[in-house]
């Protein structure tokens, strides 16, 4: 992982945090879970289609995929 996609994780793990988030889950993830437990859709449909622009296909269902199986972390701590 890159030096400038690690700052952007670390600043959304943040923001998700600063809003009443799980401090190492990403706002991408939180989204998706939102979706799956019925609370609200809007946000993971929000940042979908905006990172379909970006050409990134079901990116928060991917987000979440990575942070279950900790693809994330070190080599170490997976």
């Amino acid at each position: 992982m890159g030096y400038c996609k690690a700052v952007f994780i670390g600043l959304d793990q943040l923001i998700n945090a600063l809003f009443g988030g799980w401090p190492d889950e990403t706002i991408s993830s939180r989204a998706w879970r939102w979706e799956l437990a019925g609370v609200r859709s809007w946000p993971r449909k929000l940042l979908d289609g905006l990172a379909l622009i970006l050409g990134d296909k079901d990116h928060c269902r991917e987000s979440f995929e990575s942070e279950r199986l900790g693809r994330q972390l070190p080599p170490e701590l997976r």
